[in-house]
């Protein structure tokens, strides 16, 4: 059973739908091609390329690949570029 844990994730165009997506800011320990799966809110309010630090875990509950999961009820906080940057700076130091 996976944790939830701190993510920052960003919308973006899926270039085979043509659909914003969320997927996970690299240098997280997921790649970010791996999908997220969150409340539509989150993609339809805000425009392509907002950055947000979601609570989310890891799971493959449908059978498939590994994906993250962010429960809708759960707060999201909208990043600026220069926010997500110092969050990821602060996940990389945590690391070392």
């Amino acid at each position: 059973m996976s944790v939830y844990r701190e993510v920052a994730v960003q919308s973006l165009r899926d270039p085979r739908s043509g659909l914003l997506v969320l997927r996970p800011m690299s240098g997280q320990g997921f790649p970010p091609t791996m999908k997220v799966s969150c409340g539509r809110q989150l993609v339809l309010d805000y425009p392509e390329g907002t950055c947000f630090l979601v609570q989310a875990k890891m799971t493959d509950r449908l059978g498939g690949e590994p994906y993250l999961y962010v429960w809708h009820g759960d707060p999201v906080t909208v990043l600026t570029k220069t926010q997500a940057e110092a969050f990821l700076q602060q996940y990389r130091r945590l690391r070392l």
